[in-house]
């Protein structure tokens, strides 16, 4: 069991933040990433319908052989981790609770900022986690549309970055939060912006890294975490493997190869035992 691969998804590219943290963490672990990149992005979409996305990669990568699934995408934890728990027989992991429970554990002042995509800001999804820990706690959200495609489009370090940054993080700065969570998957190529832009003094979370250390403390706890040998991973893409693998080498740093192109997902064809 401990040789079988973690399987992970996303709508698009931007779980790679996700990824990385877990190759980190985790070095010896194979992954499987699947990114539906011919139905991105998800936010748009009416909770049925990412619902039903979501199982359907869930059960493609079932059909890989998967010990753990992580669901690299903000949106689909937010709408679907429930069912997906519930149908799958293996341990489910979103990115949200991860990241609150951080964010919980990393505030002083009780006060914590939530930056995301507009649908993951609308579903109020990090605050009912938030305060179902501490309902103490003030939660500031606000929503950083254009984050997503300046980092698709490489220009995290450029003038535009710091341009939308100030723009849409100048009152969470000034509404005296201390720890500001990153809520979608490709926030984290842009953290040093967000950082230098809301204070040094700002506790940044990393849903990546959280959800890192919830996978290895659950596959410890189930004793399948595997501890030889140096881990491999797969990716598919259900359109555009050129673009996916151009962005994912940005992202990672590293080459992702081998890329496999999946002609469609269709939960009809899969049959959850």
């Amino acid at each position: 069991m401990e040789n079988l691969s973690i399987g992970m998804f996303d709508s698009g590219v931007g779980g790679l933040t996700v990824l990385k943290e877990l190759k980190r963490l985790l070095p010896r672990e194979n992954i499987i990433y699947l990114g539906d990149t011919a139905r991105v992005p998800y936010g748009n979409r009416s909770p049925e319908t990412i619902t039903r996305y979501a199982l359907e990669s869930a059960l493609f990568l079932l059909t890989k052989g998967v010990k753990l699934l992580v669901i690299a995408c903000n949106t689909s934890s937010a709408i679907a981790i429930n069912i997906l728990a519930r149908k799958l027989p293996i341990p489910v992991i979103g990115v949200i609770e991860p990241g609150a429970r951080g964010a919980v554990a990393a505030t002083k002042k009780k006060k914590i900022g939530v930056i995301g995509t507009k649908a993951t800001i609308m579903s109020k999804a990090y605050e009912k986690s938030i305060k179902a820990i501490d309902p103490e706690i003030e939660v500031v959200s606000k929503p950083c549309p254009l984050f997503v495609p300046i980092v698709e489009e490489g220009l995290e370090d450029d003038k535009v970055a710091h341009i939308m940054a100030h723009r849409y993080l100048k009152d969470l700065r000034e509404s005296g939060i201390d720890t500001l969570v990153l809520g979608c998957t490709h926030y984290p190529v842009m953290e040093d912006v967000i950082k230098k832009t809301v204070g040094e003094h700002v506790q940044i979370i990393n849903t990546g890294k959280e959800t890192a250390k919830e996978v290895k403390t659950c596959l410890e706890l189930k004793n399948i975490l595997k501890n030889k040998g140096k881990g491999k991973c797969q990716y598919f893409v259900t359109d555009s493997p050129y673009m996916f693998k151009e962005i994912g080498e940005r992202f990672l740093n590293i080459p992702v190869t081998p890329i496999r192109y999946i002609k469609s997902l269709d939960y009809k064809d899969f049959i959850l035992r």
